[in-house]
């Protein structure tokens, strides 16, 4: 089987790479594809060297599959030249997400909304996968009528860029012993020769309420891919949905405090058990113990942890939880192979 990997040599990329390799499918013929500056560099591979091609050479070997994480406009540009060739695409960007004849799916939840014709199918948004799979039985057993989410989500989201710069800025910190958690004009000069600013602010000892750029609402694009992307996953357009995007100087994975308004009243034993009844998801929830997810608990860990369940007291028929996942994993490259996988086991 062929399998193209376009934006082979980004951050997502890399590890669908990882993915496909502790996947089933180390042994395929796996094509890796990039933008013309990584053209012809060696990226290894389950112990062998594969050389980057462009996407055009891409689609000349004919893949039967192909894993998209290269940004909107190259998806917008190249996933339906994939698909005219006979290859089925699984897209990571945001490019096909909200189309009507794209399923956006989460293998756990709604892979039976995939058919035999769809050439392209939509990876949904990092911060989206982790949440909908937490609360998906739940919505099923009690229907959800509201929910009140903010994210503390890692700047690995961002990229490869935004990675660099917090590096910088804590290396910064460190060998210049600077008292102030906040970098000076000076500083910020100094860094701007070692890197490219993913962000407008420092990061490092920093967070800012801004994923995404604004909508003319005050809504960030982050936080309306939490509102459409849910609504599409779970099948129900009546779910009310709000949301406050933040970004942390954390490496690990996305964190969401997630509020849930059922229509119908709950047993919180049954909602815990459900929970971890849900493939995916470890439930981790003893606060006596200090038991509850982190990033650190989630990183490089293809599950999404949920903690802090509990009732809240202030309305009936809601319930707030936390839950964490590797944006990385689960959040982007896992829940592609997965999807893939589901489609192989097909044929």
């Amino acid at each position: 089987m062929k399998i193209a990997v376009v934006g082979a040599t980004g951050l997502v990329g890399g590890v669908m790479l990882e993915e496909l390799a502790q996947r089933g499918f180390a042994h395929h013929d796996i094509i890796p594809a990039a933008s013309p500056k990584s053209v012809g560099r060696q990226i290894d591979f389950a112990g062998r060297k594969l050389t980057v091609v462009s996407p055009e050479e891409a689609i000349a070997q004919k893949p039967q599959f192909a894993l998209f994480s290269a940004g909107a406009s190259t998806s917008r540009h190249y996933a339906p030249l994939f698909a005219q060739a006979g290859c089925t695409v699984v897209d990571n960007s945001s490019c096909w997400r909200m189309h009507d004849d794209v399923p956006l799916i989460v293998p756990e939840i709604n892979i039976d909304a995939v058919r035999p014709h769809h050439r392209i199918i939509a990876n949904p948004n990092c911060s989206t996968i982790q949440m909908v799979l937490a609360i998906s039985r739940l919505h099923w057993q009690y229907k959800i009528k509201r929910l009140v989410i903010a994210t503390y989500q890692s700047i690995t989201g961002t990229g490869i860029k935004a990675v660099r710069q917090l590096e910088a800025e804590e290396s910064y910190f460190a060998h210049h012993h600077v008292s102030s958690s906040q970098l000076g004009e000076t500083m910020k000069k100094e860094l701007a020769d070692q890197y490219q600013p993913a962000y407008p602010y420092q990061i490092f000892r920093n967070l800012f309420p801004h994923g995404g750029d604004f909508n003319p609402d005050g809504y960030t694009t982050e936080e309306q891919k939490l509102v459409d992307e849910t609504r599409k996953i779970l099948g129900d357009p009546s779910i009310q949905v709000t949301a406050t995007v933040v970004r942390v100087p954390v490496v690990g994975g996305h964190s969401e405090a997630v509020n849930i308004e059922f229509h119908n009243e709950y047993d919180i034993n049954h909602v815990r058990r459900l929970i971890a009844e849900t493939p995916g998801v470890i439930l981790a929830d003893d606060p006596a113990h200090n038991l509850y997810p982190m990033p650190i608990t989630a990183h490089n860990r293809p599950e999404v942890f949920v903690g802090r369940v509990r009732r809240d007291s202030t309305q009936p028929c809601t319930l707030n939880l936390w839950c964490v996942g590797d944006n990385l994993r689960k959040g982007a490259a896992t829940n592609a192979v997965q999807i893939l996988q589901c489609l192989t086991s097909r044929l």
